[in-house]
């Protein structure tokens, strides 16, 4: 007898949690993304300048005194110096050859480095490019529009997300009869992306959302900076209920 009493509470206990897990177990999976088209107001270029010769000296004078130009000419724009870096360096041999290339010509050693600047007024970055090309720049290896209230954007981008997932997974638990209730999980990947024209696959399915500010940046010469997309994607799984 007290061994029947004493296994009751356990298969109590039991059946307690096997109710539980079948009532957990009643859940619905979505996720949901927002976009949110914003206006940059700055932007990182690179800019790369080598400079060859058969004296290694020789080629890393002339480097030296291109990049000290280069940096001169964009504080002269009114670039703030801590928005000014150096930030690659490389000395490697580059031999010169004849057309054919079969026969070499002479042994060179060349000189690289590249010179990374943030600029705030986007009116001024045409000037830059050109200013710099003429004083022994290269190459412009990259030039990325941003914003600098990235964190603002992405929070809201977040929100609206949310917002997509919930209204998803209400829509389809109302089609099975069911209501949403507490959310068991959240995650959210790593969705955010800025670039100078989004050239990503637009997948606006139903709940998705995109904002637009509908506004332009009005940037002199043949530079348009266009509209730059903050994005987020979140999976909630919910609790379904009965109605």
């Amino acid at each position: 007898m007290k061994i029947i009493l004493a296994i009751l509470p356990l298969l109590f206990s039991l059946a307690v949690a096997l109710a539980q897990s079948k009532e957990q177990s009643r859940t619905i999976s979505v996720s949901g993304e927002a976009e949110i088209k914003v206006v940059p107001d700055e932007a990182l270029i690179h800019l790369g300048v080598e400079t060859r010769s058969k004296s290694l000296d020789a080629a890393r004078s002339e480097n030296d005194k291109r990049v000290s130009d280069v940096i001169a000419a964009a504080k002269s724009l009114g670039i703030d110096a801590k928005l000014i870096q150096t930030d690659y360096l490389s000395v490697y041999p580059s031999d010169e050859w004849e057309d054919d290339g079969r026969k070499k010509k002479s042994e060179l050693y060349a000189m690289n480095k590249s010179i990374t600047i943030i600029v705030k007024d986007l009116k001024k970055l045409e000037e830059l490019v050109t200013t710099t090309l003429k004083l022994g720049v290269n190459r412009v290896q990259d030039i990325q529009f941003r914003t600098s209230e990235l964190r603002k954007f992405r929070d809201q981008a977040r929100v609206m997300a949310v917002r997509a997932a919930k209204e998803k997974a209400e829509l389809m638990a109302k089609e099975l009869g069911q209501t949403v209730g507490r959310p068991d999980t959240i995650s959210e990947e790593d969705y955010s992306y800025y670039a100078p024209y989004y050239r990503g696959r637009a997948d606006m399915r139903t709940q998705n959302v995109m904002s637009s500010d509908g506004s332009g940046l009005d940037v002199d010469g043949s530079i348009a900076v266009g509209q730059i997309a903050v994005k987020a994607k979140v999976h909630i799984v919910f609790q379904l209920q009965d109605k």
